[in-house]
């Protein structure tokens, strides 16, 4: 594993727990069990300890927790609507972006040679 890749699995893994212990945090604020939200997400209770504890579940798991805690709103904020970019639709020309196109490193520029530079 790179030196990279180590650095964004720690990150993962402090975030998981993070966000567990703010489910946990949020559940309690509202009162509930963790067999309450169980049953009212359709997951297990298990899998809420899981959660709560930053092993990690599933992203369907997650979600499910946060729409029985009324945290839609919040969930749709963590990521910013895309369409809104009116610098780059200016650049595309009010176009809508299709694809992604990886950034070009820098070219090397080609050789000076030139036709009869090797005759002399």
């Amino acid at each position: 594993m790179s030196a990279n890749s180590e650095g964004i699995v720690e990150t993962v893994s402090r975030l998981e727990a993070q966000l567990g212990e703010r489910l946990a945090r949020l559940r309690l604020s509202r009162n509930l069990t963790r067999d309450q939200l169980a049953k009212e997400t359709g997951v297990s209770s298990r899998t809420l300890a899981r959660l709560e504890a930053g092993q990690g579940a599933s992203l369907d798991s997650f979600i499910r927790a946060l729409l029985a805690l009324n945290m839609e709103s919040n969930l749709l904020a963590m990521l910013p609507d895309p369409a809104v970019r009116p610098i780059e639709r200016v650049k595309l020309q009010g176009r809508e972006r299709q694809r992604a196109r990886p950034v070009q490193s820098e070219t090397k520029p080609a050789s000076e040679w030139a036709w009869g530079d090797d005759e002399e």
